[in-house]
C-alpha cells in the first residue's frame, strides 16, 4: 500500500509518503511557524524523495485538527480533489491521536495529555495512556481552561503539544508528524468518501452578518 500522509494543523507542517510496510516514511516538514504554507510543493518534494509518482498512490491520510483553521481545511481539500482526480482512499484522523502515536513511537510512557491551542484562553485537551509504543486514549478530546491543564500536570500528566511550552515550560514540544500519521493509516480500514472527510471543531462556527443596507433619501432640490 502506497500512503500519502500530510498534517498541516500546527506550526510545523509535515508530509510523508510510504510504501507500507517496507523502508522507512519519506517526510518533509516546514518549521516556518505556520507562516507559510505550501502543500504541493511539499508534497512533490515527498514524493521524489520516496520515488513515488503520484499515479502510484493508493491512500491519503490527512490530519483533521483541531489547529490552524487554515492548514486544516487547506489539507482537507488537497485530499478531496486528489480523489476527485484518482480513485484513492481518504483518511481522516485527529491531531491529538497522531502526537499521542508520535511520543509512543519516540519511547514516551505513561499519562500524557495532549495541549493544542485553542485561542480565546482556552485548550483543546485530550488524554492518552502511552506503553509498548502504543497510545490509547483515555480522555476525549475537549476545550478546557488553562487551570484545567493544570491540574493535568499536577495529576502527573505530561503536558505535550506543538505550542505547549509557551503557557506550560515543563512540558514538551510535540508535533504531529505525516511519517506517524502514514502508518496509523497502515493499520485503518475506516476509510471514508471526500465529502465526509470534515475538520474537528469543538465551537460552532459563528458569522457575524452585516447589518441591512442604509436607505439614504434623496437630496432635495436646492432653491
Amino acid at each position: 500500500m502506497t500512503i500519502l500522509a500530510f498534517d498541516f494543523s500546527a506550526p510545523q507542517r509535515s508530509v510523508a509518503v510510504w510504501r507500507s510496510p517496507d523502508g522507512e516514511p519519506a517526510e518533509v516538514t516546514d518549521a516556518s511557524g505556520g507562516r507559510t504554507l505550501h502543500p504541493l510543493g511539499m508534497t512533490e518534494e515527498a514524493l521524489r524523495r520516496a520515488g513515488v509518482k503520484r499515479e502510484e498512490i493508493e491512500v491519503i491520510a490527512v490530519g483533521r485538527g483541531p489547529g490552524s483553521y487554515t492548514g486544516i481545511r487547506v489539507g482537507i481539500a488537497v485530499a478531496q480533489g486528489w480523489q476527485l482526480a484518482r480513485e484513492v482512499k481518504l483518511l481522516g484522523l485527529g491531531t491529538a491521536e497522531i502526537i499521542a502515536a508520535g511520543l509512543a513511537e519516540a519511547g514516551v510512557c505513561g499519562k500524557v495529555s495532549v495541549v493544542i491551542d485553542a485561542q480565546r484562553g482556552e485548550f483543546y485537551l485530550a488524554g492518552f495512556a502511552l506503553a509498548e509504543g502504543t497510545a490509547t486514549a483515555t480522555e476525549p478530546l475537549r476545550l478546557a481552561t488553562r487551570a484545567d491543564v493544570e491540574a493535568q500536570a499536577a495529576a502527573g500528566d505530561l503536558l505535550a503539544g506543538p505550542e505547549v511550552t509557551r503557557w506550560f515550560p515543563s512540558g514538551r514540544l510535540a508535533f504531529p508528524r505525516g511519517s506517524v500519521l502514514a502508518r496509523l493509516a497502515a493499520r485503518r480500514t475506516d476509510f471514508v468518501a471526500g465529502e465526509f472527510l470534515e475538520p474537528i471543531y469543538l465551537r460552532e462556527t459563528t458569522f457575524v452578518k452585516a447589518p441591512p443596507p442604509r436607505l439614504v433619501p434623496p437630496l432635495s432640490p436646492q432653491p
